[in-house]
């Protein structure tokens, strides 16, 4: 299917791992223009090169920490006038107690999962609005919508910036600006690979041995993690010329592991 987005500039921060790798890959293979963002080089340049030789698209790495006013202006400084924005991030580590959640930590987490993804809204939404044209996809967590205690530094800034989203969304979709949110549960990512493979080190078991743990101990009806890059083409398909009259949307994508009748 041609998602009809061929030759549109995209940013995806946070794209060089996990689902924003993902977003990256689906958008390229569509023909997309992507200029991905990260802080770290090496992975970074890796996954742009791989993406290329397989897609034949423009993949451009962005080296920048994208919760900051130097690295959004150096991101947006490759590329200006976007079409589409994609938003995503490593997850904050899981906490235990809540109470052992400091204002420290609250403030580091805000500025990459809330005011990040505000701030580059802000600056693009305009131009797009201009052109007629625009898609926005945050990747949040499906924690945003179904509170648990293990998620709350992730959950609760990226409630507030679902929030945030379905409200402006409201207010550009007459200008074909679609805003839509994906909200996602456990999925095989670097992120997700690091901790289990610890896990397993500390037990003496197997990655696939602690992931099924989970999947048990958390009755996934799925029997499994999801694969990052199906997120993705999801995101491309927000993307699309399809989503012309899809706004202000939450997407949960958990192998259905919440329980909700909308």
């Amino acid at each position: 299917m041609d998602l009809g987005i061929r030759g549109r500039k995209a940013i995806v921060n946070g794209g060089s791992a996990g689902m924003g790798r993902g977003s990256v890959l689906a958008l390229a293979r569509e023909g997309a223009e992507v200029y991905v963002s990260a802080r770290g080089e090496k992975r970074l340049v890796s996954a742009c090169e791989e993406i290329t030789r397989e897609t034949g698209a423009s993949v451009t790495p962005v080296v920048a920490d994208h919760s900051t006013d130097e690295g959004r202006e150096k991101i947006l400084s490759a590329c200006p006038e976007p079409d589409i924005l994609v938003g995503t991030c490593a997850p904050p580590e899981t906490t235990g107690d809540y109470r052992a959640i400091t204002v420290d930590d609250w403030k580091a987490n805000l500025d990459v999962t809330l005011l990040s993804p505000v701030q580059f809204m802000q600056a693009t939404i305009d131009g797009m609005v201009e052109r007629g044209w625009g898609r926005i996809v945050n990747i949040a967590t499906g924690a945003a919508k179904y509170p648990t205690q293990i998620r709350i530094l992730s959950g609760a800034p990226r409630a507030a910036l679902v929030n945030y989203t379905v409200a402006v969304s409201k207010i550009v979709a007459k200008h074909n600006v679609m805003i839509n949110n994906i909200l996602p549960g456990m999925h095989h990512t670097a992120a997700i690979h690091d901790r289990y493979t610890a896990l397993a080190e500390q037990n003496g078991t197997t990655y696939e041995e602690e992931v099924q743990k989970f999947v048990k101990a958390w009755r996934i009806p799925a029997g499994k993690f999801g694969d990052a890059d199906d997120v993705g083409a999801f995101v491309a398909l927000f993307c699309s010329e399809f989503a012309n009259f899809l706004t202000g949307q939450s997407l949960v994508i958990d192998g259905g592991i919440t329980n909700s009748t909308f």
